[in-house]
């Protein structure tokens, strides 16, 4: 069945989905209530009409998905705050939701730098100490890709020890089971959802591999002597990185090509790592956020009647 264009993030104890120009939030809340909050998505993206062309439009997409995964990661984390009462949320001002505003822009930034410094630039510096050994400079390129990977797979498998971590994979698959649902022609159910893959193709996870991958690549093209120069090119690169690294992804949850699914490969095994069987009332907020902004039952009659 085609793409149904819908994607998702998991967040504290609930699923974000988001179709086109609107996307849900549900959250289980303490109370076991599921809270849904939809809004109209605004992207960062100046013209509409970026969003036709090819690698630019995943430049912006990118930073969509920073900004707005902040956004929702903030609102799912107010439903367990310890502190903080249904009362004490309607008395924020709004000069202090400015305030939060300013703060999560702060954390945003911070976080990008330090993803970038460990991602991007600590494998070439690591990378450096195989320089006196080795004269190749392509190796070199491919030992240093070896080791961001390295790194990306390490920090992967640490933080989904972390118990909170898992429960948010298993939203994560709860996520994946509900699309893969839609995208098969099935109901959606949670019976016909726990049958169903906690794998896809257009998992954020497997774009972060692909990123890793195509930096790899761009790399060889940098044939500066200067070290400092090589950093500063490396990461002047990365805007277009994501971009070649989301025509990809979006290629790849568009197609069944035999080559676009063995490039997928690596990163639905990494899924593994990022996504868990969810519980059936996973599913449940899953489905709730979908339903919220995707009228799934008319897209499966379209397909059944293009057919």
């Amino acid at each position: 069945m085609k793409s149904s264009n819908i994607g998702g993030q998991a967040v504290i104890e609930g699923i974000m989905m988001r179709n086109q120009d609107k996307y849900a939030v549900a959250v289980r809340k303490p109370n076991q209530e599921i809270e849904i909050d939809v809004q109209e998505f605004k992207s960062v993206m100046p013209f509409k009409g970026l969003s036709k062309v090819p690698f630019v439009r995943g430049m912006f997409a990118f930073v969509d998905s920073l900004v707005l995964g902040l956004k929702i990661l903030s609102f799912s984390a107010s439903f367990y705050e310890d502190e903080e009462t249904e009362a004490d949320q309607a008395k924020k001002t709004e000069k202090n939701e400015k305030r939060e505003s300013m703060i999560q822009a702060a954390f945003m930034v911070v976080g990008v730098i330090l993803a970038i410094g460990i991602f991007f630039v600590l494998p070439f510096f690591i990378s450096g100490f195989f320089r006196d050994q080795i004269s190749s400079r392509m190796l070199l390129v491919t030992i240093e890709g070896l080791i961001r990977i390295g790194i990306f797979f390490a920090y992967i498998l640490l933080i989904s020890r972390l118990k909170d971590i898992q429960r948010t994979f298993m939203y994560h698959g709860a996520e994946h089971k509900c699309i893969n649902c839609i995208e098969h022609g099935l109901p959606l159910t949670v019976e016909n959802v726990k049958g169903c893959s906690k794998e896809h193709k257009r998992c954020g996870t497997s774009f972060l591999f692909f990123v890793m991958v195509v930096s790899i690549v761009f790399s060889f093209f940098i044939t500066v002597d200067s070290q400092v120069l090589r950093v500063v090119f490396r990461l002047a690169l990365l805007p277009l990185i994501a971009g070649v690294s989301y025509e990809i992804i979006r290629l790849a949850g568009k197609t069944n090509n035999i080559i676009i699914g063995i490039l997928s490969k690596p990163g639905l095994w990494m899924q593994h790592l990022t996504t868990k069987e969810p519980e059936d009332d996973m599913i449940e907020v899953a489905i709730e956020a979908v339903e919220a902004i995707f009228d799934w039952k008319a897209f499966q009659a379209k397909e059944e009647d293009a057919a």
